[in-house]
């Protein structure tokens, strides 16, 4: 346990226990019900919490979490994020697990060699984000997706960011933050209908701050091992 405790720096466990604080009471004021939406929240904040170290673990935590919420999803009858995260994000994380695990820094697995991002990574992953989000759109619409724009506009962001993770850049939080905006608007739109989802536009709110030190803390990481050194 000590030995887990030090892993994490004071602001990352003071990140993280607020994170969880926000989310239970937000849960226990406007839902109290529904577990598998707390239990959604919590795995998905504590993966954030690896990720943002580059530990590979973030992975296994982000492919519960995506099956988690494409249940709270269908419930909504958010198809295209159901679909998003159980035909898309899950299989993303599964292979951003491998790479994380097979690009390990030097001699430390609990810490993936951060990779720059080139014009051509770059390229590469908006022309994928554009066929995969036009194609996404026409099987949304065929299904009667509620909300169709921002579930598709949420497509873009997801899968770009996906995919930044599995090329180990550190652009993939700051991708996420951008989703964690639009499902903030998506599931504010469903408050409208069903005032228990507030608990998880604080989800996505939290989500945002933790993929922001992310992103902060993946260049703090490029600049270190640039320089030889271990962030952890």
């Amino acid at each position: 346990m000590k030995k887990i405790t030090s892993y994490f720096t004071k602001w990352e466990k003071a990140l993280w226990v607020s994170s969880v604080a926000v989310i239970c009471i937000f849960y226990v004021i406007f839902d109290g019900s529904g577990w598998m939406k707390l239990i959604a929240s919590l795995v998905g904040v504590t993966s954030l919490v690896f990720l943002a170290k580059g530990n590979p673990f973030g992975n296994i935590l982000m492919i519960v979490f995506s099956v988690l919420y494409a249940i709270i999803s269908y419930g909504f009858l958010y198809y295209g994020e159901m679909i998003t995260y159980m035909g898309m994000t899950a299989p993303m994380a599964l292979f951003s697990l491998v790479s994380w695990l097979k690009n390990p820094y030097g001699k430390n697995k609990s810490q993936v060699k951060v990779r720059e991002l080139t014009p051509k990574i770059f390229i590469v992953g908006a022309a994928l984000t554009a066929g995969v989000t036009v194609a996404f759109y026409f099987i949304l619409s065929a299904f009667n997706t509620a909300n169709i724009v921002p579930s598709t506009i949420s497509v873009l962001t997801s899968f770009f960011a996906a995919y930044l993770t599995f090329m180990r850049t550190p652009y993939f939080p700051l991708a996420y933050a951008f989703n964690d905006m639009v499902l903030i608007v998506m599931w504010a739109m469903a408050t409208k209908e069903n005032v228990s989802y507030v608990s998880v536009i604080v989800c996505f709110c939290v989500f945002l701050v933790n993929d922001l030190y992310g992103f902060v803390n993946w260049c703090r990481m490029r600049k270190l091992q640039k320089e030889g050194k271990s962030a952890v």
